[in-house]
């Protein structure tokens, strides 16, 4: 049997979009890879203003992200939670692509409603092994996590945000 190809077209953004709004999270993705096994892990992520992406990184493997639509910024960090890099990911003027190192602590910050990431990453994908978090961001669901979201929207190069 014959592998069929696999589409995202507008209404499937659409059916994502309001998934994310709807989320207490305010994020919902959309795998295109088959298992969580795949050596290469493949997803559209829709990340809705106001969502806390909690500082992490990924021992041993980069992730990339490529902005379909809408408008975010790319985070990288110290290990003392100062803040290395600023990527503005939007289609007006910022960039399109951006690629995390490996093992590097990151977050992401949307700007728009609607910001989709199409994301790429080695898998596999275990989750059973514990997420490797900022020990100086709070935990989602903090009631410092709002407040830290707040200050990674505006924190350039050298901002010092471990608490």
């Amino acid at each position: 049997m014959s592998a069929h190809i696999k589409k995202v077209d507008a209404a499937a953004l659409r059916e994502l979009i309001a998934q994310a709004a709807a989320s207490p999270r305010r994020r919902k993705n959309l795998n295109l890879h088959e298992s969580p096994d795949d050596a290469i892990q493949r997803l559209l992520n829709d990340f809705e203003p106001g969502t806390y992406v909690r500082p992490h990184r990924h021992a041993g493997k980069w992730e990339l992200f490529v902005l379909v639509q809408g408008a975010a910024v790319a985070l990288t960090f110290d290990d003392d939670g100062r803040v290395r890099d600023r990527v503005e990911l939007n289609a007006a003027d910022g960039a399109r692509v951006v690629e995390i190192p490996a093992s590097t602590w990151h977050s992401l910050v949307s700007f728009a409603a609607g910001t989709v990431l199409f994301e790429v990453k080695r898998g596999p994908y275990d989750p059973s092994v514990p997420a490797d978090y900022a020990p100086w961001a709070p935990a989602e669901g903090d009631p410092a996590a709002e407040a830290f979201e707040r200050r990674l929207r505006t924190a350039l190069p050298g901002a010092a945000l471990g608490r």
